[in-house]
């Protein structure tokens, strides 16, 4: 079965789950849950998480409706092109683009520096040094060539891709399943202190991460097109997708929180793998739970590159992007010069070295929070001016929950600017938002005002 932008609708309930699971899982929960507990600690860290699937939680809710609504490539742009016009859905569509791609470029960079911990003698080679990290050839052949492969996945179709994401997420959650019940079985309550660290400014550092960390639910308004699944059933499985990330991401701090002492926690290159060994009482099932951070690596990977590569897709079709972009693959009839677009700048990433991974994650996440903000006034402007629109999943109290949502990503935007706590740094993290959007004004300002005649359609 195919729809007019020429994509195929194979992807079926669980392939829909595994796509939004797996890409909000990814592997910040390896390389980055360290420092979260250092920064607010243990029960700080899942606080953060809680209140953090909360705000994406309430935008899901106004994407469920969205979604079921319009069912097709390209999710939030057709949304806000619909609602607001043209320049809004750029802005939308060019923000989330970026967090897309760093989530993308995060985990090439990701890959191989997980591979050290199984790899030690994995550097070789030197390159070059950024930031006060040395890069090295072998180390950015492993980021550069796992880029080759996923984008070649993604490039010959959206089954093979989703097969191979089915697989990764079940033995991802093997891997849970033994770091919870280690815990059980070796945890230490002892170790869950401080259950606090620094206060309210300590949960609001591990706060304004969360939105690059739970993103990836979108995915599934963005490969609507190839979703074969009744309109509702779509924004039921965005929310259980949400609900289960976490799920994920407390259950992360708490285990690991219970496996280490905070000592072990700041002198530890993975804390989450040597939590998983302290915990069982072997070095066998750190490695274990590496094999799973890598799973879960791909598994974001997968699904980042198909979502970025539909909206890519989605605002050329609107002629938002040159035409080459809308290209869909005769035969395999996947976006193709979108999806070897989005490969290649993964494939950049790894030469920038360790560092990019803490500049990916917060240049991310604020674009990311940005677009949910947009999302969240679109669902409101089309509730008040289109409420005869057909919205096979309907929320009871939508204007509530639309305020909501649009109140709590303003709030959690503010948190990324000059003298917040979570503020960007300056001038790394500022300059890859700020050459992005050098680039997006270029393509702005040749895009007429107004809303598009006809141009998107609901159901």
């Amino acid at each position: 079965m195919t729809q007019h932008d020429g994509f195929a609708r194979v992807l079926g309930r669980f392939d829909v789950l595994a796509i939004a699971f797996g890409a909000m899982i990814g592997f910040g929960w390896i390389v980055l849950t360290g420092g979260f507990l250092e920064d607010a600690g243990s029960f700080g860290a899942a606080l953060a998480f809680v209140a953090g699937g909360v705000v994406v939680g309430l935008v899901g809710l106004t994407y469920a409706e969205l979604v079921s609504a319009m069912p097709h490539a390209g999710g939030e742009h057709n949304y806000v092109l619909r609602a607001l016009g043209t320049r809004p859905a750029f802005i939308t569509s060019w923000t989330l683009v970026l967090g897309y791609v760093s989530v993308v470029a995060f985990e090439a960079v990701a890959l191989p520096q997980t591979l050290l911990y199984l790899v030690p003698e994995l550097p070789a080679g030197r390159l070059w040094s950024v930031a006060g990290y040395d890069v090295y050839a072998t180390w950015a052949a492993v980021g550069v060539g796992a880029a080759l492969v996923v984008t070649a996945l993604n490039y010959v179709g959206v089954r093979p891709a989703a097969v191979f994401q089915t697989a990764a997420v079940l033995f991802l959650a093997v891997v849970g399943v033994l770091l919870a019940t280690g815990s059980l079985l070796g945890g230490s309550a002892a170790n869950l202190e401080p259950l606090f660290a620094d206060g309210a400014a300590g949960v609001l550092v591990v706060l304004v991460a969360t939105p690059f960390l739970f993103v990836g639910f979108d995915v599934i308004p963005q490969s609507a097109g190839e979703i074969n699944l009744p309109p509702r059933r779509i924004g039921r499985l965005l929310l259980v997708s949400v609900a289960l990330a976490t799920t994920w991401y407390v259950l992360i701090m708490l285990t690991v929180g219970s496996g280490l002492g905070r000592a072990e926690v700041a002198g530890a290159e993975l804390p989450t793998a040597d939590a998983m060994a302290a915990l069982w009482g072997s070095e066998a099932m750190g490695t274990v739970l590496v094999v799973g951070g890598i799973a879960g690596i791909l598994t974001s990977w997968n699904g980042f590159l198909l979502g970025a590569s539909r909206l890519v897709f989605a605002m050329a079709d609107s002629g938002m992007l040159p035409r080459w972009f809308a290209r869909v693959h005769p035969r395999f009839g996947t976006p193709a010069n979108a999806v070897l677009f989005i490969g290649l700048l993964s494939a950049l990433a790894p030469l920038f070295g360790r560092q990019m991974l803490v500049w990916l994650v917060d240049a991310g996440s604020l674009s990311i929070i940005v677009a949910y903000l947009l999302v969240a006034v679109t669902f409101l402007v089309l509730r008040r001016r289109e409420p005869e629109l057909s919205r096979p999943f309907r929320l009871r109290y939508g204007r509530t929950a639309g305020t909501l949502a649009a109140v709590l990503s303003l709030g959690t935007a503010v948190l990324f600017l000059p003298g917040m706590p979570a503020a960007l740094t300056w001038p790394s993290e500022w300059i890859i938002v700020g050459l992005w959007w050098a680039a997006g004004i270029v393509l702005l300002l040749r895009l007429p005002r107004g809303r598009p005649a006809g141009r998107v359609t609901g159901r």
